[in-house]
Parts: C-alpha cells; sequence; structure tokens
C-alpha cells in the first residue's frame, strides 16, 4: 500500500531541506507516535530526515547501513547494493547491457562490502545490529529513485526478524516504488513523480550531500537527548 500526499504529487521543490521532509513526513505518521516502533535511518542522506521525524514521534533511531555497487569508471552510478548483513541485491538486467566481466562484478562487491564495513564502524561502533525480532520498523531515506539500495535494506531487515517493515521517504519514482511495494508491507511518500528523468533532489529547495561525519553527528546529537 502506497499513502502519499495528493497535493504535493508531481511537484517539484516541496521540501525547503531534509528537516522539513522529516517534519511533513512525521504528520503523516501519526499512527506510530509514542509507539514501539523502531526507526533506521540510511546513512547518510535518510539520516537527518528521520531524526527530525523521530524525534516528533518519540521514537529512537538506529541506522540501517546500505551501500551502491557502483561502475569501476563510473562512482555515482550503481548496478546494485550490498547491505549491513552482507545482503547483495544486483540490477541484472542492468548487467547485460554492461562492459563488467564476472570477476569485475565480484570485485565491485568486495570492495562495497568493506566500504559497508567501514561504515558500520563508524555509526555503530562494535554495537551489535539490534534486535528487531517481532518488531515494526520504519525504514527512512531521503528519496527513492532506482530502489535498488532500499530493497536490498528491506530485505536485510527481515532477516533480522521484522514483523512489520514500513518504508518512508520523502520523493520518490511511481514504478520504482511500485516494485517495492511488492516486498514491503506500506511505503509512506510524501512527493510521488513519474517520467522519464527524475532526481530526488529535485524535490529539496536546499539540496546538498551529507558527509559521513556530518550523518554520524546527527545520530550522536540524536541519542544524547
Amino acid at each position: 500500500m502506497l499513502i502519499d500526499i495528493p497535493q504535493l504529487r508531481e511537484k517539484v521543490r516541496v521540501f525547503r531541506d531534509r528537516s522539513d521532509a522529516g517534519e511533513k513526513l512525521a504528520g503523516m505518521l501519526s499512527d506510530y507516535k509514542d509507539s514501539s516502533a523502531v526507526v533506521l535511518a540510511m546513512p547518510a542522506g535518510g539520516v537527518p530526515v528521520a531524526a527530525v521525524m523521530a524525534e516528533k514521534l518519540g521514537l529512537g533511531l538506529d541506522v540501517a547501513v546500505v551501500s551502491k555497487v557502483t561502475l569501476p569508471w563510473n562512482s555515482e552510478t550503481g548496478f546494485g547494493a550490498v547491505a549491513f548483513d552482507g545482503t547483495v541485491c544486483l540490477n541484472e538486467k542492468m548487467l547485460e547491457g554492461l562492459p563488467l566481466s564476472k570477476e569485475q562484478v565480484r570485485e565491485r562487491i568486495k570492495f562495497t562490502r568493506e566500504k559497508v564495513a567501514a561504515r558500520l564502524k563508524k555509526f555503530r561502533s562494535d554495537r551489535e545490529l539490534p534486535d528487531l525480532s517481532g518488531k515494526t520498523v520504519l525504514l527512512v531515506d531521503d528519496g527513492i529513485a532506482s530502489g535498488f539500495t532500499m530493497m536490498t535494506a528491506v530485505k536485510a531487515t527481515a532477516k533480522l526478524g521484522a514483523k512489520q517493515i514500513v518504508i518512508i521517504v520523502p520523493t520518490g519514482h511511481s514504478e520504482s516504488l511500485a516494485k517495492i511495494s511488492k516486498i514491503s508491507t506500506t511505503i509512506y511518500c510524501a512527493n510521488v513523480r513519474s517520467g522519464y528523468s527524475f532526481a530526488v533532489a529535485d524535490a529539496y529547495e536546499k539540496w546538498s550531500d551529507i558527509s559521513e561525519d556530518e550523518a554520524a553527528e546527527i545520530l550522536r546529537r540524536f541519542n544524547r537527548v
């Protein structure tokens, strides 16, 4: 089931920044206020969104580290993703059209696993992954384009025993949301857009990349509250 804000469909620049997006999402999620739900933010961009949302709803905040498996010649383009528990999802259709050998694919997955391990160390130190057995998990990112990182996060979270996985994003592409809805109970997406050209950044008036250090500091501040 997809829940959006009808007035925001197909519009751009609907959020001032990630904090504003978090506030708008919190307004959609009153049913979860002061509940036992667990909020997992996807670093780095999902952390400022989730922090505001979790604070408004009176919920705890943790992270679900997932990283794109990128091309050797383009660090921005991914053909899959690796999650915090080692779960890997690959875009097989995309791979068919790429000049990559099986060995190169394995090397990129290995590289990404190492990247995820380093990010886990940064965000969670030596703490074990949270026990999600029988719990409702709210997975939060700052937007969904292709959806591969989110699909990988959902699969990894399910392996930790989550009873219900709810995806929450400020903005998302309609086709990707439809695909992800097949593996998630509910999706909350304030700003749903379609079309050939889609960029998460277009939903925001103020947009910049969030560094891992910035995300880690937000988490530290939140958990000191």
